[in-house]
């Protein structure tokens, strides 16, 4: 099977909606699907949008092979007329998202798709598992870089994802949220993105002695040499023979550029102090510490609190499995149909659960930032055929609790439309960016947050309001479909 081709990768009941319609004679019904998520993950005050790349390489690659077409057969589910039309099956809607790397919040759309009712509906699944995962583990990471305070945050829980593709696309997902490199050699192959490692406690245990692992390493990486120091006891063996090998490479006039120690164990603020002050005391100053076993935001953040001389964060298994919030909980969601008169018709979904009860209609998102700090204000859903003058005064309010208002003060305030072109009649118009510059857009994203936002523990709450256009139309519809 094509691994680029992913035609199958979607719930079964897609496909048995798309004979429905098929069957119905709605093979043209031109829709918009809205893809959002309700809740950010881990109570975090925003999210990191990612996976945008994987969406765009499936939607290219998106057909049915002779072999995709005989296994459905061999369902019995299928008619001939519908296997044929999936034979010639391609993507010629339209689809508009968020940058990747963007800071995004609950209930604004990401992606849009606008497409006959077929093709919207087959690539659903698809996108909610790649958005899903990638935004779930880049919006962790951003925790976790968040945590570090600046320091450089390596990736390593390849070994502990759940199988190789979440692990490479984790891996990602994690550079995009703002980790340094990963030590993923496949996913640093394939998003061109740095790879960093040292060596494990088997590679000491290997040797009669801890010194003599040391000076191997050091033989074997005269450019970087980060020892293990605690297979046996940190700071009575593993430090100083750290220090002794490092005394012998400087009097031989050969001490790497980059040297020092990583702690995998232990009370990792006792030892990361303990370990600084031996390491300056023999005149290592520029010696990194580096640490990892089981860390998190939290963690990190303790430590940081306790004055731990840790300068490098190895993060794995809570990274990349996002081991507190498991899943993002992003929703595709129909939002308004195209009637004969080339108009669209706004639909909603409404629930006992108010929180599920959808925005209807064709929608834009504008950023507004206040213009004196560059800082995000708020976001706002408009109808599609709303614009803002930011020469005028803006009241914005709460959707739910109306009476919490804002004004924006003419000329005081930017709005910035979010959602971009990626495909229009099924061409690509979108030019993908590498991984690092969307790791950088991110960075810069994130730069627009006041701290309230930002922090992990009761962050602000961005305001994501509805125009008032917006906001009576679904009152109406809500007021129609429930008398």
């Amino acid at each position: 099977m094509d691994s680029k081709n992913l035609a199958l990768l979607t719930d079964l009941y897609e496909l048995t909606m798309m004979q429905g319609y098929f069957s119905a004679g709605a093979v043209d019904k031109e829709c918009i699907f809205d893809m959002f998520y309700r809740k950010n993950p881990s109570h975090n005050g925003y999210a990191v949008f990612a996976g945008l790349s994987q969406v765009i390489e499936y939607i290219k690659n998106l057909k049915f092979s002779e072999d995709d077409i005989s296994y459905l057969k061999s369902l019995n589910l299928f008619t001939s007329g519908f296997l044929g039309y999936l034979q010639g099956y391609k993507f010629t809607g339209d689809i508009y998202a968020v940058k990747e790397g963007a800071v995004v919040f609950p209930n604004e759309p990401l992606i849009v798709v606008k497409a006959n009712i077929m093709e919207a509906q087959l690539i659903e699944t698809a996108i909610l598992n790649i958005i899903n995962h990638q935004s779930l583990i880049a919006t962790k990471a951003s925790r976790v870089c968040f945590s570090s305070g600046g320091d450089i945050v390596l990736e390593f829980g390849l070994r502990r994802a759940q199988g190789p593709d979440a692990g490479i696309y984790g891996s990602r997902a994690a550079v995009i949220g703002g980790c340094n490199a990963t030590s993923n050699v496949l996913a640093g192959r394939m998003f061109d993105i740095p790879v960093r490692g040292t060596h494990a406690h088997s590679w000491v245990m290997s040797f009669d002695s801890e010194i003599t692992a040391f000076r191997e390493y050091a033989k074997a990486f005269p450019d970087t040499c980060i020892f293990l120091v605690d297979t046996y006891d940190t700071i009575k063996s593993g430090v100083p023979n750290a220090i002794k090998v490092l005394d012998e490479l400087k009097a031989a006039g050969q001490l790497p550029k980059s040297y020092g120690i990583r702690l995998d164990s232990g009370d990792l603020a006792y030892l990361s102090k303990t370990a600084r002050s031996m390491l300056d005391s023999a005149g290592y100053q520029g010696a990194i510490i580096s640490a990892s076993g089981d860390l998190d935001e939290y963690l990190i953040e303790s430590l940081k609190l306790q004055g731990a001389q840790i300068t490098t964060w190895g993060v794995g298994t809570n990274l990349i499995t996002s081991a507190d919030w498991p899943a993002f909980g992003g929703v595709y969601k129909l939002a308004a149909e195209k009637g004969e008169d080339g108009s669209y018709t706004p639909k909603i979904k409404i629930s006992e659960n108010t929180a599920k009860v959808t925005n209807p209609g064709v929608k834009k998102i504008y950023r507004l930032y206040d213009k004196k700090h560059n800082k995000m204000k708020a976001d706002l859903i408009t109808l599609s055929h709303e614009k803002i003058n930011e020469n005028e005064d803006l009241v914005i309010f709460d959707p739910n609790d109306t009476w919490k208002r804002m004004t924006l003060k003419a000329n005081e305030f930017t709005a910035e439309e979010l959602l971009a072109p990626i495909f229009i009649k099924g061409a690509c118009i979108y030019e993908t960016p590498s991984v690092m510059e969307i790791r950088e857009y991110c960075i810069q994203q994130k730069n627009t947050l006041w701290d309230e936002y930002k922090r992990n523990l009761n962050p602000h709450v961005m305001p994501v309001d509805l125009s008032q256009e917006l906001y009576d139309l679904k009152q109406e519809l809500i007021g129609k479909h429930r008398g």
